[in-house]
């Protein structure tokens, strides 16, 4: 009888034990559910509107969330939601960097790196398909005083890109510092801002200019070697 007993003490725990394990992996795919949506809610809005137009409330709403705390629930302040946005891109942007970076290696042709800079973004927009709101939003963000400066930072942590901001500049070693950075912030917002335009473009169903987003990396790559090429003219 003790025997038994045991037995049906050990099935109930058996029991209990997977069902507390089934109701925590459903309220965590909920909750991975509920993120999801307010990432792609926000990515959306902070795209077309501005990230400082746009309120934590409204992002919970076009969510679908009936509760308009689940943005600091879920992922704290707006910067943070801001980051979260960044983090969910640069994962697979990065290893495309990556793997540029090793089809390269050392070379010091200009067009290869400025090639590893346009094309792991491009074809990262490539792949989420139309309509996309990456380059808008990115390009938002950049241009917002709040955000610009922690956006920058988190990406020159990235050891992939820095390697591609170091193989432009050893391609042009008699460059003034001065004019390296100048370009440096010349080329990131024609990439950035081409991208946006073009992204706005497809979403609207407007003509662009070339059919691909390889077209396009072709033809911006082109345009930020020539920047970098260009004369530098010393004024008084």
């Amino acid at each position: 009888m003790t025997s038994l007993n045991q037995s049906l003490d050990l099935v109930s725990v058996t029991r209990f034990t997977g069902w507390v394990t089934t109701a925590r992996t459903v309220r965590a795919d909920r909750a991975s559910s509920t993120q999801e949506a307010i990432l792609k809610a926000a990515e959306r809005l902070y795209a077309e509107h501005g990230v400082f137009a746009v309120s934590n409330r409204q992002v919970s709403e076009a969510a679908g969330q009936g509760n308009n705390a689940a943005v600091g629930y879920h992922f704290g302040t707006k910067a943070d939601l801001v980051r979260a946005i960044e983090h969910k891109h640069r994962g697979p942007i990065e290893e495309l960097r990556e793997q540029r970076i090793a089809e390269i290696s050392d070379t010091t042709d200009m067009r290869q790196w400025v090639a590893a800079l346009v094309c792991p973004l491009t074809d990262h927009l490539a792949a989420l398909g139309n309509p996309t709101w990456y380059a808008r939003f990115a390009a938002q963000v950049m241009t917002d005083p709040a955000y610009h400066n922690m956006i920058v930072k988190d990406a020159l942590s990235s050891p992939s890109l820095v390697r591609v901001l170091d193989g432009i500049n050893g391609c042009l070693p008699d460059l003034p510092v001065d004019v390296r950075v100048e370009r440096n912030i010349m080329g990131r917002n024609l990439l950035m801002h081409s991208c946006a335009e073009r992204e706005r473009l497809l979403a609207q169903g407007a003509p662009v200019a070339r059919s691909s987003w390889q077209a396009a990396a072709s033809g911006l790559i082109d345009a930020i070697v020539g920047l970098w090429h260009a004369p530098v003219t010393e004024l008084p």
